[in-house]
């Protein structure tokens, strides 16, 4: 179990309480799932709210894809300005109409600093600081939040034939590495992400799903992302669209297995299955 609650914004959270839904908005053309849904600012905060009226307890904007090259083609990175561009108003408009926390989906310093200026309380960074340590810097100085994501490679190469010889283990040990670089700049709310589909293959998401547990050594809230990703994909034969009993059935595992906020799509039928599954987690 984690040993702390974190206030986001206005919002605290108890990590003993329950699991959190983190709602996914992607403002982006070229995202696996819902690319070029959200484009306008209107309609993304439109679907912010929606998403927010199903239940989700943080929204997670994200203005660059990182859909994996190996399986979607080439991940067109974007611009610090097109990735400001694409966010900012987004952030600003939402921030004003809701207490809900909201994060920044950014591997980008300026872009994370501009986030949290704009009412982001958290950051959510898939390269566990590798990308941009400034990262940790930015966080720090706003006093908000990061989650640190363990990635093998980059989305350009992740999925290419990702190799370890203990995927847990050493998961553990690069995101070790990410909480401290964080605690050294001065984080103190930090969440630890093991990464599912950034560089793993099938075995490598069901291992890590099989041994969550074991995250639980940081002390700090743990988030799973599933939805909708290609693991699922690959054991239903299904497509981007067809992968809701399979996200449902990962959400429920990580929950039973340690996870305190899952990162998902569906934001109504996650939360239906995460209060399922949190009264059974915690009738034990």
């Amino acid at each position: 179990m984690p040993l702390r609650s974190y206030t986001f914004g206005k919002k605290s959270f108890d990590f003993f309480e329950r699991t959190f839904i983190m709602g996914i908005l992607n403002v982006t053309p070229d995202s696996f799932s819902d690319g070029g849904q959200f484009n306008s600012v209107e309609s993304a905060v439109q679907h912010a709210l929606q998403m927010i009226e199903e239940g989700a307890d943080i929204v997670d904007i994200g203005g660059e894809s990182t859909r994996p090259k190996g399986v979607y083609g080439v991940t067109h990175s974007v611009s610090e300005e097109e990735e400001l561009r694409r966010v900012i108003p987004v952030i600003e408009k939402l921030s004003d109409v809701t207490d809900v926390p909201i994060s920044i989906d950014t591997t980008k310093s300026v872009v994370a600093d501009a986030a949290l200026s704009a009412g982001a309380s958290i950051v959510n960074d898939i390269s566990g600081l590798k990308f941009d340590s400034r990262i940790a810097d930015v966080t720090a100085r706003h006093k908000a939040a990061l989650v640190v994501m363990h990635i093998q490679g980059t989305p350009d190469t992740m999925q290419v034939n990702p190799q370890y010889d203990d995927v847990v283990a050493e998961v553990i040990q690069e995101l070790k590495h990410s909480v401290a670089q964080a605690q050294a700049a001065g984080v103190e709310k930090i969440i630890v992400d093991p990464g599912i589909g950034f560089g793993k293959n099938l075995d490598h998401n069901l291992t890590i799903l099989n041994h969550l547990k074991e995250f639980e050594t940081f002390g700090l809230p743990i988030m799973v992302g599933t939805s909708r990703k290609g693991f699922i994909g690959t054991l239903l034969n299904a497509s981007v669209d067809e992968r809701l009993e399979g996200t449902a059935a990962s959400v429920a595992v990580s929950i039973m297995n340690g996870a305190n906020i899952v990162r998902v799509h569906d934001v109504k039928a996650m939360k239906r299955v995460a209060l399922v599954t949190d009264a059974i987690h915690t009738s034990r």
